[in-house]
């Protein structure tokens, strides 16, 4: 078979009847060689001699050619033999894969990429049922061209044996659909609701019987095992993500003629599948801002004595029972003043206002905001880094900023570990109770009346340790008369969101809690947007989730200032 396109490209015309099944089946094994044809290639880059990676690459497009043929994918078939000819004189040492080559081999993934997303969409029916066609034009010319360009055996130095340590043999594993998963944690948390109320109606029996106390305490041993290991069926790695922003940062630096290195570290922290997809979007957001703004030209980092390459870092780890992401960039850092002057310019601070130097940085994730000279094809519209505000803020989390000149930025994302349950702080405000985020607690204390002071048009304020924040009254937000009289009587909880900290006003605190999360419908998200679930508490009753993000408050720049002031 020519193992270059012909001019006249045939469309691939989908059966869409007979062959659905198969073409499903093809799509998913397609993502994953895609995945590693990738991954390799960006190994081999670096380390075009290794011999392991070299054949997995091969494997994979060997694979995807042979299913293309089966399914009569021509062109994807035809783009996939010209690769996997390419590799195999690689792999007889008849040429070595420099950037060039390797570059080749990641245009021709991402165009098998587009046929897998159009095939993809008509399955799923987001397109209607028409030919693919996916214009390659010259690349199997080009293709061609690389492989006779260095023709010679003598001409590459033979690949060394694997250094690496033999991969051990992967696990044993079934494909399940995530719709079953998740309708498995939805029963396993009913039966979690089921366990605790039946643990209530019996705690006065099992008191004076030793017997039905021990049974209770094994069904509640039980049920908390079965959950956690049900909702492990959900963790997967966050290697995934890691592994799509090496080839960003590739891609980027070489549009930016910069010189840029990707170091990633704990890469197999595990969390929900849900957040792993979620957080795609805001990472690329943030290595795009790191690369566009944080990294200097190579020349520039040689005038300033820092080494011509610039380093990003991203780790993932586990901390108090979520999720922490770092990004951290050793380039310019933030400027400080520009970014007050533009927030002032824009009025989102209040001339002369005293900000700490997170609330400042903070500024740079608001709508529209940008402090770039000039518009680029990459920054300077003032999109970006408000969808990572937003979406992390949807996903529960938050966003921590900070920076030094001249050393870099680090951009911190604080999430839970998964979107299934939430781990929560139990307050009550007149009989009714509402579950708060522990993540987005700060501290909780008895105000004094010389703390509450009120300001002009502007509300509540509560001092903490010199620093005014706003204070809301959880009751009036909700409608529900407080069973305090007076803030002194009650309890206020800090929160943060963003760079800002919120004081919440309730009667008590009654205990901290993992609870399973309901969805509440449209028509109450939209009486009150404050309202971001629902749970069933221990006793059967339903306690309202709280997003702090959307309650309301003062802006940051007007309601948060020192108490000299």
């Amino acid at each position: 078979m020519n193992s270059s396109p012909p001019d006249a490209q045939p469309p691939i015309v989908l059966n869409l009847a007979s062959d659905g099944e198969l073409l499903k089946e093809y799509v998913i094994e397609s993502r994953e060689h895609l995945n590693n044809i990738e991954q390799g290639a960006l190994f081999l880059e670096e380390h075009p001699q290794d011999a392991d990676t070299l054949h997995s690459v091969f494997r994979s497009f060997h694979t995807f050619k042979g299913g293309a043929g089966f399914l009569n994918l021509v062109p994807i078939n035809q783009l996939a033999h010209g690769l996997e000819s390419l590799l195999d004189l690689a792999r007889q040492h008849k040429l070595t894969l420099d950037a060039e080559r390797i570059d080749l081999i990641l245009r021709g993934r991402d165009m098998l990429k587009q046929f897998i997303d159009q095939i993809d969409a008509q399955l799923t029916g987001a397109a209607p049922p028409a030919p693919i066609l996916i214009p390659i034009g010259d690349f199997g010319r080009e293709i061609q061209a690389a492989m006779t360009g260095e023709s010679k055996a003598s001409s590459a130095s033979p690949a060394p044996e694997a250094t690496a340590a033999a991969v051990p043999a992967a696990a044993a594993t079934v494909k399940v659909e995530t719709s079953k998963l998740d309708s498995l944690v939805d029963m396993v948390g009913e039966l979690v609701i089921a366990q605790s109320l039946v643990t209530q109606d019996f705690i006065a029996e099992a008191a004076a019987n030793p017997r039905l106390a021990r049974n209770l305490a094994q069904m509640a041993r039980v049920t908390r095992d079965l959950q956690r290991v049900s909702l492990s069926l959900r963790m997967v790695p966050i290697q995934g993500v890691f592994q799509k922003m090496t080839r960003v940062v590739r891609d980027l630096a070489a549009r930016q003629d910069k010189e840029v290195q990707l170091l990633t570290e704990g890469d197999q922290t595990e969390l929900d599948r849900n957040l792993v997809e979620e957080l795609a979007d805001p990472l690329l957001h943030m290595i795009r801002n790191a690369v566009d703004h944080g990294i200097e030209s190579a020349a520039a980092r040689a005038a300033q004595g820092k080494p011509r390459a610039g380093l990003i870092r991203l780790r993932a780890r586990h901390q108090g029972g979520g999720i922490v992401v770092e990004l951290q960039d050793d380039g310019q850092g933030l400027d400080k003043e520009r970014i007050l002057a533009k927030a002032v310019e824009q009025g989102l601070a209040a001339p002369g206002a005293k900000l700490s130097d997170e609330e400042i940085f903070h500024f740079i994730f608001a709508p529209g905001f940008s402090t770039a000279r000039e518009v680029t094809d990459l920054s300077g519209r003032g999109v970006g880094l408000d969808v990572v505000r937003r979406n992390i803020e949807r996903l529960r989390g938050r966003v921590e900023v900070s920076s030094a000149p001249g050393q870099g930025t680090l951009f911190k994302l604080v999430l839970p570990l998964t979107l299934a349950i939430i781990d929560g702080l139990i307050v009550t405000v007149g009989g009714q109770r509402y579950i708060i985020p522990t993540l987005l607690v700060r501290e909780s204390f008895r105000p004094r009346r010389e703390m509450i002071s009120t300001l002009q048009g502007r509300g509540e304020l509560v001092n903490l340790r010199g620093r005014l924040i706003p204070m809301l009254r959880l009751g009036e937000q909700f409608g529900v008369q407080p069973a305090a009289g007076s803030p002194a009587e009650g309890i206020i909880v800090v929160v943060q969101t963003g760079a800002s900290l919120k004081g919440l006003l309730v009667d008590g605190l009654s205990h901290r809690q993992e609870v399973v999360i309901k969805n509440v419908g449209q028509m109450i998200r939209q009486r009150n947007a404050s309202i971001a679930g629902a749970a069933i508490l221990g006793d059967g009753r339903v306690g309202l989730i709280i997003d702090v993000n959307a309650l309301g408050s003062l802006p940051a720049a007007l309601g948060e200032r020192t108490a000299n002031n």
